[in-house]
């Protein structure tokens, strides 16, 4: 099932196997089982350390297969074949129960062995899903960490069955202890921040202790990361604070248009950030949400867990997420059939009839996408023209499956049973109220900046930008702004990261005046 070269990547990364791996693999007569067994035993033929206990046991998914050493616990476990965005879920699941060391630092570590049990979590997935795996790997280092945990993938569309009765409609879906946990991509520390009940308040304690920063920089994201790493490098102290490190990027797929990289992710891409900044010494407080701006001599920044920190200069760079329809029932189906990311939740409803809403490319490419999954795909715009590129419009009308309404006005998503099953609105064309019967609607009109708690602090445009001038300046001296939060014209990757120097130096140079 693997080809030679694959093979031969993995036997070079098997070979940091410290001690013996146990599979245990739970199959039946079908083409999945036999798949499945193809790919353990071309791993297992690789290494001496990995060895293949067959079994049928009505209570365990089938094909499913476990990952445990002696002594190990439950381990991690995937239910579904682990090719595409998961295999490196896999392969790394095999160093971690095998005994390689993480990538995680010594107090998470530590905080994970600490963690009392059971926790026994089920993430679903999709294999098209980008965001997925990190949930995944995260959920089995820890299993590999600590006996008391486990996790298994589930493959959500090979397990159609679970996911109806869950009512799952959006991934990833985590469970915990049978239990909705989570959904949505989570790291590590979102996810001990969840279940270490004591996690914040120690957190809270450590940060409020801390002196205060030359420059203080909000946001995680390319224009975040950038402003840290040009103050980092005039050797002033620098702290960086972010909900999550690599921002609206972590949900991009392709990148194509980043000078001097051919083509990269948003995954790979915001995980060279993160390490680019932390190399350079910069004070990273991840999962940290910040409330309120308070200007003064030293500018306080004051956090949700109730901590504050402190700093002479301050760079926002809060970004910005998917911009919402606003209208009644979306936010209560959200995850059960009002989904943002097509890429990832698209899988779920195969064979269904959904709505894709926005005329832009991000709209036209999920219709496009859909299509092929789906079994119907209605396109709405507000207006009377589709704002995409041309070869996207003309790709999408010639799909038989796809119609396009114009000059849609929208007025609610309607549900039963807690999951989406229609869309009214009303037809600018025929000037008549309509109702479109469909099981999913996928909102894609564009960004939102994440800027309610700066509203009484500084200068905000009428669609809540922070205003910034050629500098990036606010309206409060020694508040300066960066990236897709900003009046910026363009919102780009590059520029955001070009904004975010340009803060960063107009911010080294407001400190040698002071």
């Amino acid at each position: 099932m693997l080809d030679n070269n694959l093979k031969a990547q993995l036997q070079t990364y098997l070979a940091n196997l410290k001690r013996s791996v146990d599979i245990t693999v739970f199959v039946d007569e079908g083409e999945k089982s036999r798949e499945m067994l193809s790919m353990l035993n071309d791993i297992a033929g690789l290494t001496d350390k990995i060895s293949i206990t067959q079994k049928r046991d009505v209570t365990e998914r089938t094909p499913s297969f476990r990952l445990t050493h002696a002594g190990g616990g439950k381990g991690a476990s995937f239910a579904g074949i682990p090719m595409g965005h998961e295999f490196t879920s896999l392969v790394l699941g095999l160093l971690h129960i095998g005994g390689h060391p993480p990538k995680v630092e010594t107090q998470v570590i530590e905080q994970i062995r600490a963690l009392p049990g059971p926790l026994n979590f089920e993430t679903y997935i999709s294999l098209s899903c980008h965001n997925c795996p990190e949930v995944v790997q995260a959920l089995n280092t820890m299993a590999a960490l600590n006996p008391a945990i486990s996790n298994v993938m589930i493959d959500g569309a090979l397990f159609q069955e679970e996911v109806k009765q869950r009512s799952i409609m959006a991934v990833p879906a985590i469970f915990l202890n049978g239990e909705l946990f989570g959904q949505g991509r989570m790291t590590v520390d979102e996810i001990l921040a969840k279940v270490d009940t004591g996690a914040t308040a120690r957190a809270a304690q450590d940060l409020a202790a801390k002196a205060p920063y030359d420059v203080l920089i909000v946001g995680g994201g390319p224009a975040g990361a950038s402003a840290a790493i040009y103050a980092a490098r005039k050797g002033i102290r620098t702290g960086l604070i972010a909900e999550r490190f690599g921002g609206q990027v972590l949900d991009t797929l392709a990148i194509e248009n980043l000078i001097a990289i051919k083509e990269t992710d948003g995954a790979k891409l915001a995980a060279t950030l993160e390490h680019n900044v932390k190399s350079l010494g910069v004070d990273v407080m991840n999962v940290q949400r910040a409330v309120a701006l308070v200007p003064g001599e030293l500018i306080e920044i004051k956090l949700e867990n109730g901590a504050s920190l402190k700093s002479k200069t301050v760079i926002l760079a809060p970004g910005a997420r998917w911009r919402e329809l606003a209208i009644p029932g979306e936010r209560e189906y959200r995850g059960k059939g009002v989904a943002y990311c097509p890429h990832c939740d698209g899988p779920l409803f195969k064979g269904k009839r959904v709505a894709v809403v926005g005329g832009g490319n991000s709209a036209v490419e999920a219709a496009i996408d859909l299509a092929g999954i789906v079994e119907h795909v209605t396109v709405m715009i507000r207006g009377d023209e589709l704002r995409a590129d041309k070869v996207l419009r003309e790709k999408m009308l010639t799909l038989p499956n796809v119609r396009l309404v114009k000059n849609a006005t929208f007025r609610e998503i309607t549900g039963d049973e807690g999951k989406v099953n229609g869309f009214k609105y009303s037809d600018g064309q025929t000037n008549e109220d309509a109702r479109l019967d469909l099981e999913g609607v996928f909102v894609q009109i564009g960004l939102t900046p994440n800027t309610a708690w700066l509203q009484n602090s500084v200068a905000l445009s009428e669609r809540g930008e922070i205003i910034v001038d050629s500098r990036g300046c606010t309206s409060v001296p020694g508040v300066f702004a960066a990236g897709d939060a900003t009046n910026s014209h363009f919102k780009q990757i590059i520029i955001a990261m070009g904004d975010g120097a340009k803060a960063s130096l107009s911010a080294f140079e407001y400190l040698m005046r002071l």
